[in-house]
C-alpha cells in the first residue's frame, strides 16, 4: 500500500510503501515514554521502501532492553517522531509512526507486542465516555467527579 505523511508543522513529508497486514501496537516502556502515551502503534516497512521528500530528520539512538540500538527519528522542529530503525549491519527493518500517516485510518493494528509492559487499562477502553470532539471543561469536571 502506497502511503504518504509527515510531521505536525509540515517540515517533514515522505512516502513509503507498507504492508497493512504488518501494523502493530508496541507496549514497551521505551515506547510509551517516547511517544508520551500507553503505547506507540507502527506500520513495519523495509527502509528501502521508505522516500524522504521534505526536511532533514533529526536522530536519537537508544540501545533497547534487548541490547538492541534503535535510531529514533523526529522533526527536529516540532518534535513528531516519524520512524524507528534497528542500527547494523543487515536490518533495515523501520517502523513508521502511523499517526504521522495520512492514511493510518486504513492501517488496523494487527499485532500487540511487549505486553508484559502494557498499563492494565489499555486492554480495555470501552467503557470510558466518548465524545465526537473536545468536551467543555464543565463536562470534563463532571466526569471527574464521578470517580
Amino acid at each position: 500500500m502506497k502511503i504518504d505523511g509527515g510531521c505536525l508543522c509540515g517540515h517533514i513529508t515522505y512516502e513509503a510503501e507498507v504492508d497493512p497486514a504488518r501494523v502493530g501496537i508496541c507496549h514497551c516502556t521505551d515506547c510509551q515514554t517516547n511517544s508520551g502515551t500507553a503505547y506507540g502503534v507502527v506500520a513495519i516497512t523495509d527502509a528501502a521502501q521508505f522516500t524522504l521528500l521534505t526536511g532533514t530528520l533529526k536522530v536519537y539512538e537508544k540501545t533497547a532492553d534487548s541490547g538492541t540500538v534503535r535510531a529514533l527519528s523526529f522533526c527536529p522542529e516540532c518534535g513528531t517522531r516519524i520512524h524507528a530503525t534497528t542500527v547494523g549491519e543487515g536490518s533495515d527493518f523501520m517502523g513508521i509512526r502511523v499517526g504521522t500517516i495520512r492514511q493510518r485510518a486504513a492501517l488496523k493494528p494487527r499485532i500487540q507486542v511487549w505486553c508484559r509492559s502494557a498499563l492494565e487499562w489499555t486492554r480495555d477502553l470501552s467503557d470510558l465516555p466518548r465524545f465526537e470532539t473536545q468536551p467543555n471543561i464543565d463536562e470534563m469536571a463532571s466526569l471527574a467527579k464521578r470517580e
